[in-house]
């Protein structure tokens, strides 16, 4: 039977008609059993775990916010871009699925192998040339008559904006997209076999007052070798790798021949603008410390130790007398 709730007058009128003979115990537990056996199209083969669609769902949802980020600062207009759903099909049934006329650039992401197709419905497409071109950002559909200067502003504007995937996916591998090829009909593109596993994302697209959608197929064969990466096991993984102890003594070789700058402060005096614009050579400077008061010794720019002046070997030296302490009592 389903996992649906049943309300109280239907359990009645269950048992009821169990009672009555009207319904057999035994074809119930059968029809149960016939529903277990679920029908496998090995035409749409499923190659990627739930776990894994849902961390290519969380890398792109990061993508959409990157993508938002710099359409507005290019169109100079309200843009939301949002993360629909991220399925995986054939790539015949994906070409099927978008128009017939469309905007389609073709991406290489090495060192993955394979190529990655990002699909943009032409309302959004045109609304995006017209605000780069100075205009309201208003959508004319005229896909089949695009000029060379059209294409060449889509395509540089959409190479850029998939620049930003290399952000996203920063966390699983470093990847350097680059832009390989223009199209308008999806008839004439062939990446994969028909019958091949793409995974496609849909990006939700609102820019002013106009909506679409912009899908980006990504062949299995591209994945193929950083599915590990994408399981639950990968991005949970806290544990870090223990340093070894030749590593740990070099660094702190390294780290003791480090040289830092001190300063020993003599003193400190304030006075007033309208005095400094009047110092000029032989002025002298009363400061507030006495010769009896210790000195301030600074590391870097953090105060670290009182010291004593002197002279040690005929040079002027600092004799350290005690440490700063940090403020919650330890040594800074």
């Amino acid at each position: 039977m389903s996992g649906e709730v049943l309300s109280q007058s239907e359990i009645d009128a269950l048992l009821a008609a169990l009672s009555a003979g009207e319904m057999d115990a035994d074809e119930l537990k059968k029809e149960e059993a016939e529903k277990k056996v679920k029908v496998y199209d090995f035409k749409r083969a499923l190659r990627f775990s739930k776990d894994q669609i849902r961390s290519l769902t969380r890398i792109h949802e990061n993508f959409a916010r990157l993508l938002t980020t710099f359409f507005s600062a290019q169109l100079r207009t309200y843009v939301q871009i949002s993360v629909v759903s991220a399925d995986q099909l054939p790539y015949e049934e994906f070409i099927r699925s978008i128009p017939k006329m469309t905007i389609l650039t073709v991406f290489e992401v090495p060192p993955l192998d394979g190529r990655v197709l990002l699909e943009v419905n032409p309302n959004i497409a045109y609304a995006m040339l017209d605000r780069v071109l100075g205009g309201r950002g208003v959508s004319l559909n005229k896909i089949e008559n695009l000029t060379e200067i059209e294409t060449k502003i889509m395509s540089n504007l959409f190479e850029k904006a998939f620049s930003n995937l290399r952000e996203a996916w920063e966390s699983v591998v470093d990847i350097d997209p680059m832009l390989i090829d223009f199209e308008v009909n999806p008839q004439f593109l062939q990446m994969v076999s028909p019958n091949e596993t793409v995974v496609v994302i849909s990006l939700n697209t609102q820019i002013g007052d106009t909506s679409g959608m912009i899908n980006i197929c990504i062949p299995h064969v591209v994945l193929e070798p950083i599915i590990p990466k994408l399981s639950v096991h990968y991005w949970m993984q806290t544990q870090k790798k223990a340093r070894e102890p030749e590593e740990v003594a070099t660094l702190q070789k390294r780290l003791k021949q480090t040289k830092v700058p001190m300063i020993a402060e003599l003193g400190t005096s304030t006075i007033s603008i309208q005095e400094f614009l009047q110092l000029s050579v032989g002025d002298v400077i009363q400061l507030d410390q006495t010769v009896r008061d210790p000195l301030v010794i600074k590391v870097g720019d953090v105060p670290k130790f009182i010291g004593q002046p002197g002279k040690m070997n005929k040079r002027l030296a600092v004799q350290i007398l005690d440490v700063i302490k940090g403020e919650d009592g330890d040594d800074e």
